[in-house]
């Protein structure tokens, strides 16, 4: 009787969680990315929440985000970079912004980022 040995040797374990590993520090660069995302849609939705009764003008939409940027400290992007346009009997507040997270030496993932609002006259999408 032959002992065969089975199972995965040292560099065959290397090549299978290689890859692996790759992903999960993606996930992980990327985290912090898309949770500053997660703060900025939060703060538009209340906002559109809190402005839903009408009354909403440009500047009164720009402070009231503004202060929910400053609640949750998001520094990018700021309430300049944000598109309010009319839209009928309401305002759309557009977000539409890229981000980067730097992944190996002179690699990063590039992530971009639109949200939309509407706030007033037609309630929030």
């Amino acid at each position: 009787m032959r002992n065969r040995q089975v199972g995965v040797t040292a560099i065959g374990w290397l090549f299978l969680l290689t890859p692996l590993a790759v992903v999960i520090y993606a996930g992980i660069r990327l985290a912090p990315v898309y949770l500053n995302y997660m703060k900025v849609a939060k703060a538009m939705d209340q906002t559109g929440t809190e402005l839903k009764a009408g009354g909403a003008n440009p500047q009164s939409i720009r402070t009231t985000i503004d202060r929910h940027f400053e609640i949750d400290m998001v520094d990018y992007p700021t309430t300049r970079d944000m598109k309010i346009t009319k839209d009928g009997a309401s305002w759309v507040v557009e977000s539409q912004y890229d981000d980067d997270a730097p992944l190996f030496a002179n690699l990063s993932l590039h992530v971009t980022f639109d949200k939309k609002v509407k706030i007033g006259g037609g309630g929030i999408d």
